[in-house]
């Protein structure tokens, strides 16, 4: 019902409401529905929470739109005066549950996510970490050996490996002159890794066959990685910080709770597909 209270081919014939600039903020009043009063903050968490495809929409687009929304689902609230079916009682609870356990772990995190902890968890995860080769180079992929050979043979005679990777590799680097960009061990298949290890820089190899057919290869560069920069891994370290943070702090909570979860053993998970039981 809610997406048919939004009328969003309708938004954008109104102007949004204008309101003194000193009195916009959460608490301000925009419309009262039989006493029942409609704030800025009521209306910026519909905002919030609407479909994804609404979500990229401007404000002054959305805004009559969303305050119709809410004085239609007021009226229709005032208008229900039946007691609240058990379905929708729990639905509130587990909402009041989700939202405020998510508040409790905001502030967990508010203190877990330093910058001493980063540097901390970044040193503990690359402590062993040990320098590793990388090589950067091409090659001109063919379906046949004898195809390889004379290739080889052109590049050995004085033709442009680039070029001719354009002109004759069936593999989806050719375009680019059969440039595959930097790579480490284990990034390529066995036979294929074994040849580029071999290759001092500026060398072509013989013909290697691998499942994709026949290569020609040419290492461009080597060199050695040391361990990644902070910056470039600082988001996955934030996130294991981030885990291990709820994840001790919800076994904190756990050791000092009293749960008890027998009564579970004897229910038979098909009832979770029953709604009537909440009807």
């Amino acid at each position: 019902m809610m997406k048919h209270l939004l009328n969003l081919p309708a938004l954008g014939l109104v102007a949004a409401m204008a309101l003194p600039a000193a009195a916009q903020d959460a608490g301000t009043v925009v419309a009262t529905v039989n006493g029942t009063e409609i704030t800025i903050g009521h209306m910026i968490i519909a905002r919030a929470t609407l479909p994804a495809q609404f979500q990229e929409l401007p404000p002054e687009v959305l805004f009559n739109g969303i305050l119709e929304q809410l004085v239609q689902q007021t009226l229709l609230a005032q208008s229900y005066t039946d007691e609240l079916p058990n379905r929708v009682a729990l639905s509130l609870e587990n909402e009041t549950r989700s939202l405020t356990a998510g508040e409790a772990l905001e502030l967990v995190l508010q203190t877990a996510i330093t910058p001493e902890a980063i540097q901390t968890a970044y040193e503990t995860r690359f402590a062993d970490a040990e320098a590793t080769e990388e090589y950067n180079a091409s090659h001109i992929l063919v379906e046949t050996e004898e195809a390889a050979l004379a290739i080889q043979a052109d590049i050995e005679a004085g033709a442009d490996f680039a070029a001719t990777a354009r002109e004759k590799s069936t593999g989806p680097s050719g375009p680019n002159g059969g440039q595959l960009g930097w790579f480490g061990t284990g990034a390529m298949v066995p036979s294929f890794e074994a040849a580029v290890i071999t290759l001092e820089v500026g060398e072509v190899s013989a013909p290697v066959q691998t499942q994709f057919g026949w290569h020609v290869i040419k290492l461009n560069e080597t060199r050695v990685q040391d361990r990644p920069a902070l910056d470039d891994v600082r988001q996955e370290i934030e996130d294991e910080v981030r885990a291990a943070a709820v994840e001790a702090h919800i076994a904190e909570l756990e050791s000092g709770a009293a749960v008890d979860q027998s009564a579970a053993a004897g229910i038979d998970p098909a009832i979770l597909n029953d709604l009537t039981l909440v009807e």
